[in-house]
């Protein structure tokens, strides 16, 4: 059975994973440990826990619960003291006090979905991510980060504070893998930070794995603005020290005219600009069905398919 690494975060990871546990795969997903925002946000602040909210993305993804199940983990209550939060970020905090280890608790939340693979968060020390753009304004936490409409116009550096210390098991999957996926995801607040922990680029770089980055869909409007393929490339290598990738998998279906424009307001599509042998194009799109507008934004209608998108990776894992 062929050993596939997920590395990344949120909604990426979870089209990739959701793709392939169809598949007769050992699956593991590397996440970072970055967030801040929303309900995960709250609970690191008030109780002092690990991000359970890209880590419960994954759970879900790999789950072989009922749907009932998984419906559940991904509850989020409306009102209340509770409001915002999600039942599933609830359930892991709980179990990282109750167990006294996040790692222990991702362990029983994989049990409780019956998940097939290995959630593992890429380091279980506390960390923030910091960036301080060229006009010297630092940005303070994954959530600044992802609102900022300045990062296009330069940044001095991006960091992690303080400096985690790699979880072992992320660099003993990465030296073991026969596949390694990084993307798709939000380049700086996905991506990025797992290769800021202490290790992971060197592991990845010298890891004896077929490695393929899916490029994403969407540039984030003041991020990634008219951000082409190389663009992406090139920021990555800025922190892996080199370019690793043997394959760069990227999106050739164009949405219809309509979504486009209701999500001009927030990016642009990745163009490609790469003519390269380990270049991959395919139509990986979702089904697009246009509903009222003002539904389109919170929906995300403009995703990858995972189904389409696991057929492309098996391509690859069958030729291994």
């Amino acid at each position: 059975m062929k050993k596939v690494v997920v590395i990344g975060g949120g909604t990426g990871n979870f089209v990739v994973l959701q793709g392939l546990k169809r598949y007769p795969l050992d699956l593991t997903a590397i996440v970072s440990m970055a967030d801040d925002g929303g309900s995960t946000g709250v609970l690191r602040d008030e109780l002092g826990v690990l991000p359970p909210g890209d880590v419960r993305q994954c759970l879900v993804a790999l789950s072989h619960s009922s749907h009932l199940m998984r419906s559940l983990m991904n509850y989020r209550f409306e009102n209340g003291g509770l409001g915002g939060h999600s039942f599933g970020n609830l359930l892991l905090s709980a179990l990282e006090k109750v167990t006294g280890s996040f790692e222990r608790a991702v362990e029983e939340a994989g049990k409780i979905l019956y998940i097939r693979g290995k959630v593992i968060p890429v380091t279980m020390h506390q960390t923030r991510l910091r960036m301080v753009l060229n006009n010297q304004q630092i940005l303070e936490g994954e959530r600044e980060i992802y609102l900022s409409q300045e990062i296009d116009k330069g940044y001095q550096k991006i960091y992690l504070e303080p400096y985690p210390k790699v979880n072992q098991h992320v660099i003993d999957s990465i030296a073991t893998a026969d596949l390694l996926v990084v993307g798709p995801g939000g380049l700086y607040t996905s991506l990025i930070p797992n290769l800021l922990v202490e290790g992971v680029g060197d592991a990845i770089c010298n890891a004896k794995a077929r490695k393929v980055f899916v490029v994403n869909l969407m540039n984030r409007k003041g991020q990634t603005s008219y951000f082409k393929t190389h663009d992406y490339l090139k920021e990555l290598i800025r922190f892996l020290g080199k370019d690793p990738f043997d394959h760069i998998l990227i999106n050739v279906q164009r949405p219809a005219k309509d979504l486009m424009d209701v999500y001009a307001k927030e990016g642009d599509l990745v163009e490609n600009d790469l003519a390269e042998k380990r270049l991959i194009s395919a139509e990986l799109l979702g089904d697009l069905h246009l509903e009222p507008k003002q539904d389109l934004m919170k929906r995300s209608l403009i995703r990858h398919d995972s189904k389409k998108l696991a057929q492309e990776l098996m391509k690859i894992v069958d030729r291994l």
